[in-house]
């Protein structure tokens, strides 16, 4: 009777101790400051998750030419405007917008695609909701162009949300859209030479009107405006803030700084982020820190790097956002390895980050055989290295080895002298980022050895995969490990570490 007791107080203690800590996060009220702001933290989901898919879907697709097409179809001499006058056309007679009837998403199945990137071992999902090319992917009730109502005719967020949820992963959105104002604008131009100099493209000739920007004398440079007007920063917050509030999406990522700079000085993209705080107390928020853009101010968000990656340790939780390929889909371009992707994922992760993945989509709505191969492969991985990947926490040293992947790489050059740690408990884990040649000489690790006070004696030493007895022997030079005869995956190989400790806690 007693244990009955004792157990229904501690029940009713830790639902009361919970219900305090939930209405103690139900009252912080975030504000549009830096200082209000820098009461953030990063999730614990979103530790744990460490592997994200992403997916840059548009109009843009159709004409397999990359993501950029919107803005370089109207760049005379840039190669896509080559392509489209080839393909399609003077941007006076076809452009941009010409596109949107041609997307039709006909072979989409988010359900199939869903179950995919959970298979390549994603915990997250977070498709670009829109582009620069200011087309949104949701019923958005404050911009006509949109999917809803044109081209494909869905809510093609709508529909990635509940796919995503169905699937048991967290949903997310990136949007890029602060910067249109000045990146489309080249459609407001005219060519200088040849015979259509002077002639307006399709923008200045008075088309797609609301899709393109007004032509109000900005500049046409890629970067964010200096001085967006107030009627566009409006605009943007009040697109930005429904897609919040309608699709409660977990992570949220603008591919920028805090919009906007000039005299705004990041106070309307401030006013979003802390409207997503408070409406999602679970959200996570990436920015990146690019004061060329907009304003920037550690701990206010999540610190995204694009095709980039942290050189060591953070204290705080991070993220990379990179992608097999192009961003949108561009036919022939190369894509990198699944390898390299498994290396790139473990670097990024002994160092405290997470992996946002981009894979090119076709405007129907479907994969390429070698992206579905890659995500296929990067699963196959996941499924017997993963525990030494989710839920981890970086060790006091994230790995050795001479070897660096570049942001251009498309193959690994990492060798079996190159190796990452994880923690989880405790348990280290020690990735080896390829298969040592021949099997008489062991792998030495020469931080794990009896003079390094940060551990104790080791015990236990296996190869996440291989079920045979492992041979080890501690050194005074540090840790010799012989592997096995057989692989036991592709790619990068875990060592799991138990120490003399952990068996007396």
């Amino acid at each position: 009777m007693l244990y009955y007791l004792l157990h229904f107080l501690l029940g009713t203690f830790i639902l009361v101790h919970s219900l305090t800590i939930n209405a103690t996060a139900a009252e912080v009220k975030f504000e549009a400051s830096v200082e209000s702001l820098q009461n953030y933290s990063c999730p614990q989901w979103f530790r744990d998750a460490k592997f994200g898919i992403y997916l840059h879907w548009g109009a843009y697709s159709v004409a397999e030419q990359g993501e950029w097409y919107a803005r370089n179809l109207y760049i005379e001499g840039r190669p896509e405007y080559k392509h489209h006058l080839a393909t399609y056309g003077h941007p006076s007679e076809f452009g941009y917008q010409d596109f949107i009837p041609m997307w039709k998403a006909e072979n989409f199945d988010p359900d199939a695609l869903l179950a995919l990137f959970k298979e390549a071992g994603a915990k997250y999902f977070t498709p670009c909701a829109v582009h620069h090319d200011n087309f949104d992917l949701w019923n958005s009730k404050h911009h006509k162009w949109n999917t809803v109502n044109m081209g494909p005719r869905k809510d093609l967020i709508g529909l990635w949300k509940a796919a995503t949820h169905k699937a048991g992963l967290r949903f997310g959105v990136t949007t890029h859209l602060s910067r249109s104002y000045s990146w489309l604008n080249t459609a407001n131009q005219a060519d200088k030479y040849g015979e259509k100099a002077g002639v307006p493209y399709d923008g200045a000739a008075g088309a797609g009107v609301g899709l393109y920007p007004p032509n109000d004398g900005q500049s046409t440079h890629p970067r964010a405006p200096f001085e967006a007007p107030k009627q566009w920063r409006e605009h943007w917050a009040k697109r930005v803030k429904q897609l919040i509030d309608d699709y409660e999406p977990d992570h949220l990522y603008f591919d920028c700084a805090v919009p906007f700079r000039g005299s705004d000085a990041g106070q309307t993209g401030m006013d979003v982020i802390a409207h997503f705080y408070n409406q999602r107390p679970e959200g996570v928020m990436c920015i990146k820190e690019r004061p060329w853009q907009g304003l920037y101010a550690d701990g206010i968000t999540t610190l995204d790097y694009e095709r980039g990656k942290a050189s060591s340790i953070l204290d705080d939780p991070w993220q990379t956002d990179d992608s097999i390929g192009s961003w949108g889909y561009k036919a022939g371009a190369p894509y990198m390895t699944a390898d390299l992707v498994v290396d790139k994922l473990i670097d990024i992760v002994s160092k405290n980050g997470n992996m946002l993945l981009n894979i090119p989509i076709k405007a129907d709505g479907t994969l390429d055989a070698t992206a579905t191969a890659l995500l296929k492969d990067v699963g196959k991985w996941f499924a017997v290295n993963g525990e030494g990947i989710y839920g981890t926490r970086p060790w006091y040293m994230y790995g050795e080895g001479h070897n660096e992947i570049g942001h251009k790489d498309l193959v690994s050059s990492m060798t079996a002298k190159d190796f990452r740690y994880t923690t989880k408990g405790d348990t280290l884990y020690a990735f080896v980022l390829d298969w040592p040649k021949g099997n008489r000489n062991p792998v030495v690790f020469p931080n794990l050895v009896a003079m390094n006070q940060r551990i104790s004696a080791i015990t236990e030493v296996s190869l996440l995969g291989y079920d045979g007895e492992l041979k080890w022997e501690n050194h005074g030079d540090g840790l010799h490990v012989y592997f096995p005869n057989i692989k036991p995956c592709e790619y990068a190989y875990t060592l799991k570490i138990g120490f003399a400790d952990a068996q007396s806690n």
